[in-house]
């Protein structure tokens, strides 16, 4: 009775004081005092320091500043962890080498922190000027363990069929603490549905069935207040197809599934499907009423000229062979004689194409050798003639000549006579070479220029002389006629050197 007696009074001195207590904090929230914290709650990790920043301000004079920590966790009573009047700390010995405090600062610094120091920091500030104002705030504290990478496994490992097999996706994380979990598909949260369903708080996801749909790149990102890893990305292996089964073709004209070949074209025939693992494809020909694989693979090369009928059905199969499912597709190939006409039309148009080709390429080279023999026969043939006479003609018309000054003037000279349109007969032979009495004749002088410069003492000669005479009637007539002429005179020139020469 004397114990419950001495008790009665001690519990009732609590609860004033823990009223006293909240009686002051409220007080502080009327004064002039103000005290303001960045964050109600902080979030630390354990084995490292945590500053706890306080700000406080106050427009009275002040002659004491007080500054007291608590510390208190749920359902406990506060407990004193140090203070400070002015610049003087007074700790708590219990905690005197855990908490700091730099007064007149009055933020608290903790170090190192465990989870035992999780829990509701109250600061209250004091000051004591004209009267008491009093001032505080609370700030709760978390303590954590950063988590570690997480990594994702697949049951089953081989991948599921669609339709028929399930997949359960776990993650699996080694550290960190209050882990939150959270599936990511292609990038996105992946929320439950008729074939998604988590478990061990979101770190399962079960599909069942799997479907094609479900195909994606998975992750798993794992969380809390200190810390965040996302795994790897992970792709479930899932059997499906085959899908959308199609044939194209890189010539024809394709009309729903009917293809028109020209005859003498080679067609080629591409049969695909959306399926995994990829299909195996077979090519099948339908003829009198009977179907024949004819090859296998995806491609089909059809000579349209090698088929009997203009009217051919064929049919492609893909096969999935892991999900067991197959389709086939079928198409008509029509063989039509557009390509024997379009053959004739390109024929057709590059003949005359052809014949004005080789009709230029003809005209040209004609002309070209025509252009050479012009300009290197005439020169061909004078070479040859005056390289063939013998010697004596040469001495034979020295002797004749009467002159002996201008004997280097005189020799046998070839008249060529060419069709010109001045009527001119030139010389293309080269020039008359200078003598004392005859200047230099140019290569194109006519034979009459030649003969006009004979020295004067020719004039003794009167065989000379007439015959200087005929051949220059004959030159003054450059017609046909006057040709003709000329030739005479000079057959009987040739007379009357053998006759001298006989004479001689």
């Amino acid at each position: 009775m004397e114990q419950d007696a001495f008790m009665e009074p001690f519990s009732s001195r609590v609860g004033v004081l823990r009223c006293k207590i909240y009686l002051l904090l409220l007080a502080g929230a009327c004064s002039g005092l103000k005290v303001a914290v960045p964050s109600h709650t902080v979030h630390g990790i354990r084995g490292q320091a945590l500053y706890l920043p306080v700000h406080y301000g106050f427009h009275t004079p002040a002659s004491d500043i007080q500054v007291i920590w608590l510390f208190e966790r749920p359902h406990t009573m506060p407990k004193y962890l140090l203070g400070s009047v002015n610049k003087s700390v007074v700790p708590d010995l219990e905690y005197q080498h855990k908490f700091t405090m730099m007064p007149p600062n009055a933020s608290l610094l903790i170090n190192p922190l465990q989870f035992t120091d999780e829990g509701n920091y109250i600061v209250k500030v004091n000051i004591q000027g004209n009267g008491t104002l009093s001032a505080s705030q609370k700030i709760q504290v978390t303590v954590d363990d950063p988590v570690t990478k997480p990594v994702v496994q697949i049951q089953p490992s081989s991948g599921a069929v669609e339709y028929v097999g399930n997949m359960t996706l776990t993650c699996l994380v080694e550290g960190g603490s209050r882990r939150v979990y959270q599936w990511l598909k292609n990038g996105r949260p992946v929320h439950t549905s008729s074939t998604n369903s988590f478990s061990l708080q979101n770190s399962r996801l079960h599909i069942a069935p799997v479907t094609k749909e479900d195909i994606g790149n998975y992750s798993c990102l794992v969380k809390n207040p200190v810390s965040k890893m996302e795994s790897d990305i992970i792709m479930p292996t899932i059997y499906y197809g085959p899908y959308g089964l199609r044939v194209n073709s890189d010539r024809g004209l394709k009309v729903g599934e009917v293809f028109t070949v020209d005859i003498g074209e080679a067609i080629l025939f591409d049969c695909s499907a959306d399926s995994y693992p990829p299909n195996t494809y077979s090519w099948i020909q339908r003829t009198n009423n009977a179907t024949y694989v004819i090859k296998h693979g995806p491609r089909l090369e059809v000579a349209s000229e090698k088929i009997a009928q203009k009217t051919t059905d064929y049919m492609c199969c893909a096969y999935n062979n892991i999900t067991g499912r197959r389709d086939e597709t079928h198409f008509t190939v029509i063989i039509t004689s557009v390509g024997i006409e379009k053959l004739a039309q390109k024929g057709k148009s590059l003949s005359p194409l052809a014949s004005i080709t080789g009709i230029s390429l003809f005209l040209i080279i004609s002309m070209c050798l025509l252009f050479l023999w012009k300009k290197f026969q005439p020169y061909k043939v004078i070479k040859q003639k005056l390289e063939g006479r013998p010697e004596t003609e040469y001495r034979k018309a020295r002797t004749f000549s009467g002159h002996e000054d201008a004997l280097d003037d005189f020799g046998i000279y070839e008249f060529v006579a060419f069709p010109d349109a001045s009527g001119v007969a030139r010389m293309p032979a080269r020039s008359v070479p200078a003598s004392d009495g005859v200047p230099g004749q140019d290569l194109h002088s006519t034979i009459y220029e030649v003969i006009q410069h004979i020295p004067a003492q020719q004039q003794d000669h009167p065989e000379s002389s007439s015959q200087d005479g005929e051949e220059d009637a004959c030159l003054d007539r450059p017609d046909e006629a006057g040709l003709q002429e000329l030739g005479h005179c000079k057959e009987q020139d040739k007379g009357k050197h053998s006759r001298a020469k006989q004479c001689i």
